[in-house]
């Protein structure tokens, strides 16, 4: 089937639209990042780079740290963010640009986001990591693909039922994290976690300034949420929507945090820069250990 060029947008350079990229630019080992000044705080770390390229909030660097190949993305912030982002590298993949077509044979690639959260449970302390073993969706964006065979519905009533969460809003989704990634990256640093995804910083997180929210008591209601023992970890706006999307294109998709802050307990890190440092060089040297 041709891809019309209203769907895949291409630069003059044959580049995808928004992230200015060709295929030759980007690695089958991709780190994202929300921030484009944090690209380098990763790549300074890398032996040699190749490229740097800059579109918008869209930042890529690739190179290579101890003989593997990467690449580090900025995403920007939220899941809209990232439904950009991940359907464009999968053009890159596994769409032939000049031909529109989508490919005989698809590859599979490899996503780790590195990003900073606050812990929800008194058990998960600062300068702390936590590895996303599942991500809860409560922005609604991967309602408008067909997700019914990635979802986890047990936890999801389960979820629904104890917030008695409002059928105004969209139903949450649970996404499991990449078995094969999560084998890789666990240790005993790490506290597997499930990390809620909201489609906004303000209200959708509980903050209230002027506006007043559908539901005043939802962060507690979040915070004392216990499924057989998954209990919801920290609260962020991509790893869902990273998550979900890697899934329904084939791709392996990781989510880890440096936790800086503990809503439980009220503490913030006397050390956030070096807590996010060592999360870093933790997850680059997994990247290079890590065996297919």
């Amino acid at each position: 089937m041709l891809i019309k060029q209203s769907e895949l947008i291409l630069n003059p350079d044959g580049s995808v639209y928004h992230l200015n990229l060709k295929p030759e630019n980007v690695a089958a080992t991709i780190i994202f990042v929300g921030d484009q000044d944090r690209v380098e705080k990763i790549t300074k770390y890398f032996d040699s780079i190749e490229c740097t390229i800059q579109k918008r909030e869209f930042k890529t660097q690739t190179g290579r740290y101890k003989g593997k190949r990467i690449s580090v993305i900025s995403t920007g912030i939220g899941p809209d963010n990232i439904d950009i982002v991940l359907n464009e590298l999968d053009a890159l993949f596994n769409i032939d640009l000049k031909t529109r077509q989508v490919k005989e044979t698809l590859r599979s690639i490899d996503i780790i986001r590195i990003g900073t959260s606050g812990s929800l449970q008194k058990d998960i302390p600062v300068d702390s990591f936590v590895l996303s073993e599942y991500s809860l969706d409560l922005n609604g964006l991967l309602h408008s693909y067909k997700n019914e065979h990635i979802s986890n519905p047990e936890i999801e009533n389960a979820f629904i039922l104890q917030t008695n969460w409002s059928q105004n809003k969209s139903k949450p989704l649970i996404i499991k994290a990449s078995n094969k990634l999560k084998k890789s990256f666990k240790s005993d640093k790490t506290h597997l976690g499930l990390t809620a995804t909201a489609g906004g910083f303000y209200g959708p997180q509980g903050r209230v300034l002027r506006l007043e929210i559908q539901d005043p008591e939802l962060n507690q209601k979040m915070d004392s949420f216990n499924f057989k023992g998954i209990k919801i970890t920290n609260l962020e706006m991509e790893t869902s929507a990273i998550y979900g999307l890697s899934k329904l294109l084939g791709h392996h998709a990781l989510s880890l945090n440096a936790i800086i802050a503990n809503r439980a307990d009220g503490t913030f890190s006397k050390k956030p820069s070096q807590v996010v440092r060592d999360l870093i060089i933790y997850t680059l040297n997994k990247i290079v250990e890590q065996t297919d």
